[in-house]
């Protein structure tokens, strides 16, 4: 074997024509000092460097109140008592219809926020507009920034050391977007932390893994803020063939791969790891780097922050760089400032890439200690002229302490060429994957940064009395569909027949004919059903989910509905496979309607089951007060709605039509109501908005963007019933938008786009889209690929049409496949002005009203230049699961949601309702 020393002599190319050295150095050099003078009297033991003595505890005075001004510069420093709440981010104010850009520091979270939560690909972009424009400065100001300048170019004589301290930015100074990131963490709850990360993901953006907080002395692993963010890609096994995968982020096993500064790096590890990540040419800003706008803003707090990304093959093998899921960990400033992170990236990485100009004495104190350390440690280095020696004499004295050979040590400079440089760090990731290494998940990493001292934030003792709760149930289940026979025991045939029953009733009132015998029968039918319903009692695992949620703490509600519902996705039956192009898109079949017999896997087990079978204690048990034959002071279950309120209110959908009969529970909905009016009080002003679609056509995603709701996604993964959601109306613009709560309902999988020769499948499809646009002051039609409006929903306008209610309506055309589709064009939105096809003309002629319809216009007075039709651009810009959410797919669908705003303010949408009034509506329709 060849001397390792041969192979480095290739230092001795040196450096030639560096870059400058990354900004973010001098603002850590004193740190830095610090770290390195606690290092200097150490024996180099391994052991020495896994207590808490690393955090920091030595900075100076002055770096501990960074982080106030910091927070104070943001505008979030009364946000450090009580946390900022994922409800708080969500509210539709004013600034909801403005697409401004930030004149101030404070402006700067709230931005990020609303852009984030439509997805917009430059939510880390922190310039500023100032309110006054540079010409408008006055005159003393310019004297005093001449004479500034002028005195600072004579100061030759000061010390260069004095350079080292950075200011914080001032107003008209971007902040670091990372500052940004670790500040708005820092002040809000749990919750709007999940929520943050989870949108950080879908724009693709590297996700904070280590959150610094050198003010407290700890630095936090943020495993729960990471629990809701789930991975998909294409396995491909040695043999045989490949499948899609989906998993949480949380608990899939991967090789990591940490790349760390030590000292001074001329080189940027952002800018590398982007490269790697990057199947094409050009690559994506994943990790933000020094060359982005404002990326040279010095960074004041973030050092210490700790990213991670993943490589997610999509079976393509001319994009796939790796042929299976790989992560990249990414501590930022100098390992020297921050050993604790170092640390922990050395226990639970496959490998360590240090970047560093040059090896020195300092340096190799510093990696003495990970002598014997199992993980692969490699050196991308860039030296100074005249360093030779020097970097060959502690590079030989490190090669056996780290177990390194030659081809550990790599040597960038600016004649490198880039791109084989890039193949080559790639070569040798694939090499460590393949062979025998460490694969941990984040789990297990939090566990080993338990150990070195580091607090984890699901170790909180709500979060943990959750946990707990939820695997109390979550234990029991070993088949879904038996569990739900015997624990969910008023679902399934007893539920169905109870509707079926009320259905029957419901039809011959409307019909007006005079009380019959058959009447009484069915009246008769149905207290017996109900009668045999409330003589059950609710299960063990039901009563601990109501206990679940009927805790006095608020916090610990959130928690436990968020455990069980990552528990039951654990237990929920597989999801059906999909080959890998089907990551891109659902094709519906021609003329836009999907085959329901391919919707024939379970329902997978959910909390709407347990929320069902409340709704049915309280169904059956009013249905008996109603007819006198149960007291109302033996009711057990009327405090169910209450309950269910708290959850609306704290972000859960509820179900509106039960997806399992497809029928509305009639009491359990108006209960609902009828305490959510009792609560709001006097904001109980509603907007009713509803989003209708065939399954696949985007409508859930569209509406989840457009505010931040939590409807399912993915055709298939989710429940198959209309659900609600609440979203609330700043008070300082409540006035102004004529309402105090919008309710938005999604129609999920309820309407199938069923023909009209389909029968009883059509018409009940047809009655649930009349009941849920009947509901609605604003309706949005979601479409893909089609000319035709679904034949449901347009018998639907039909019939409301004819009763003269008419919600504002917005037809959303969705681009499923199109990743780079250009903006709106005139000559896309004319498809649906055209005469209508086969499909509508035999709805309209069931209506009668066939002669009458020759396009959409003719039905529904559509005029295109009011902007009631819509095209979106495509979700992704490239190709999943590597791709971010495209930015003009972003941009329209906030332009769709400041549209939809300003109808209700401008009150084109039906008369705005109280809550009383849409009991009254629900009861009628």
């Amino acid at each position: 074997m060849a001397s390792p020393g041969v192979e480095v002599e290739l230092l001795v190319k040196g450096r030639s024509e560096l870059g400058e050295v990354a900004p973010e150095v001098k603002a850590s050099e004193r740190r830095t000092a610090v770290a390195i003078a606690d290092l200097e009297w150490r024996d180099m033991d391994p052991d020495d460097y896994g207590t808490n003595e690393a955090q920091d505890s030595d900075f100076p005075a002055v770096e501990r109140s960074r982080l106030q001004e910091m927070l104070s510069l943001l505008g979030l420093e009364t946000y450090q008592a009580q946390k900022l709440s994922l409800q708080d981010s969500l509210q539709i104010s004013s600034d909801s219809m403005k697409n401004w850009a930030p004149q101030a520091p404070k402006d700067l979270p709230w931005n990020f926020l609303r852009k984030l939560q439509v997805l917009n690909a430059e939510a880390r972009n922190t310039t500023m507009v100032l309110d006054v424009p540079p010409d408008a400065r006055p005159a003393e100001k310019e004297s005093q920034m001449e004479e500034e300048i002028i005195y600072w170019d004579a100061a030759d004589d000061i010390s260069a050391d004095i350079y080292s301290f950075s200011e914080l930015p001032t107003p008209d100074t971007p902040v670091n977007p990372l500052d940004l990131l670790c500040a708005l963490l820092l002040s809000s709850d749990s919750f709007l932390q999940q929520e943050i990360v989870h949108r950080m993901s879908l724009c693709q953006f590297a996700l904070p893994l280590v959150l610094p907080d050198s003010e407290n002395h700890y630095h936090t692993f943020l495993l729960w803020a990471l629990r809701g963010v789930v991975r998909t890609w294409w396995a491909q096994p040695p043999r045989g063939v490949g499948s899609l995968r989906e998993d949480s982020a949380v608990l899939s096993r991967a090789p990591a791969f940490a790349f760390v500064r030590m000292e001074v790096s001329s080189n940027s590890k952002s800018q590398l790891l982007n490269a790697v990540l990057s199947p094409g040419h050009r690559p994506r800003d994943c990790f933000w780097h020094r060359d982005l706008n404002v990326g040279t803003n010095p960074r004041e707090i973030a050092d210490g922050l700790v990213e991670v990304s993943w490589f997610l093959p999509s079976g393509r093998e001319d994009l796939d760089v790796f042929p299976e899921p790989v992560a990249f960990l990414n501590l930022r400033g100098d390992i020297g400032s921050h050993w604790l992170q170092f640390k922990l990236l050395t226990e639970v990485s496959s490998a360590v890439f240090i970047l560093t100009d040059n090896i020195s004495k300092k340096e190799y104190k510093l990696l003495y200690p990970m002598k014997g350390s199992a993980t692969k440690y490699y050196f991308i280095l860039s030296p100074y002229r005249g360093k030779r020696n020097t970097n060959l004499r502690f590079l030989n004295r490190l090669i056996p302490v780290l177990k390194m050979d030659h081809s550990h040590v790599l040597v960038k400079v600016s004649s490198t060429d880039s791109a084989g440089f890039v193949r080559r760090v790639r070569s040798i990731v694939a090499h460590v994957a393949r062979s025998p290494c460490r694969r941990l998940s984040l789990e297990e990493m939090a566990h080993a940064a338990r150990k070195l001292g580091l607090r984890v934030d699901e170790d909180c003792a709500e979060c943990q009395r959750a946990k707990d709760r939820m695997e109390r149930i979550t234990r029991k289940i070993k088949d879904s569909d038996a569990y739900r026979r015997d624990e969910l025991r008023l679902q399934g045939d007893p539920w169905r027949k109870v509707a079926q029953v009320e259905k029957e009733l419901c039809q011959a009132q409307w019909a007006g004919d005079p009380p019959d015998k058959g009447r009484a029968e069915l009246r008769l039918r149905l207290l017996e059903l109900r009668a045999q319903q409330n003589g059950h009692e609710p299960a063990g695992g039901v009563q601990e989910f109501i206990a679940g949620i009927s805790g006095p703490s608020l916090g610990e509600k959130q928690y436990f509905l968020r455990w069980m519902e990552w528990g039951l996705a654990r237990v929920a039956p597989p999801r059906p496979r999909q080959p890998p192009e089907s990551i891109l898109t659902l094709r519906p079949k021609h003329c836009g309607v999907v085959d329901f017999s391919e919707l024939l896997w379970p329902e997978p087990l959910g909390v709407e089951h347990f929320l069902r079978e409340m709704g049915q204690f309280y169904e059956a048990e009013s249905c008996l007060v109603e007819a006198g034959k149960l007291p109302a002071s033996q009711r057990r279950f009327a405090h169910f709605p209450g309950l269910a309120l708290e959850l609306l209110l704290k972000g859960l959908p509820l179900e509106l039509i039960d997806g399992s009969t497809l029928s509305t529970p009639l009491r359990w909905v108006t209960g609902l109501l009828k305490e959510l009016h009792v609560r709001l009080e006097r904001r109980s002003r509603l907007v009713v908005l509803s989003a209708l679609g065939v399954p696949g056509t985007g409508k859930s995603t569209l509406l989840n963007t457009m505010f931040g709701l939590r409807f399912a996604t993915g055709r298939g993964c989710g429940p198959r019933g209309a659900f609600m959601q609440l979203v609330t109306v700043a008070e300082s613009f409540s006035q102004d938008l004529g309402c105090d709560h919008i309710l938005v309902i999604d129609s999920g999988s309820l309407i199938g786009g069923a023909l009209a020769s389909a029968g009883e499948r059509f018409e009940l499809e047809a009655s649930l889209a009349t009941l849920l646009m009947g509901l609605s002051n604003v309706t949005v039609v979601s479409l893909a690929e089609t000319r035709d409006i679904p034949p449901a929903i347009l018998h639907a306008f039909l019939r409301l049409e004819k009763t003269g209610h008419m919600p504002n309506y917005q037809f959303v055309y969705q681009n499923l496949h199109d990743a780079c589709a250009p903006g709106p064009r005139p000559r896309e939105r004319r498809p649906l002005l055209e005469p209508p096809g086969d499909v509508s003309r035999a709805v309209a002629q069931m209506e009668k009203q066939g002669g009458g319809i020759r396009t959409l216009a003719d039905l529904a007075f559509c005029d295109p230049e009011k902007q009631h039709i819509w095209h979106i651009p495509g979700l992704w810009h490239g190709v999943p699961p590597m791709a971010a959410v495209s930015l003009g797919y972003s941009e329209a669908i906030f332009e769709l949601k400041r549209c939809l705003l300003e109808n209700i303010r401008n009150g084109l949408s039906n008369q705005n309702k109280n809550i009383q009034q849409l009991i009254e509506l629900v009861r009628r329709l």
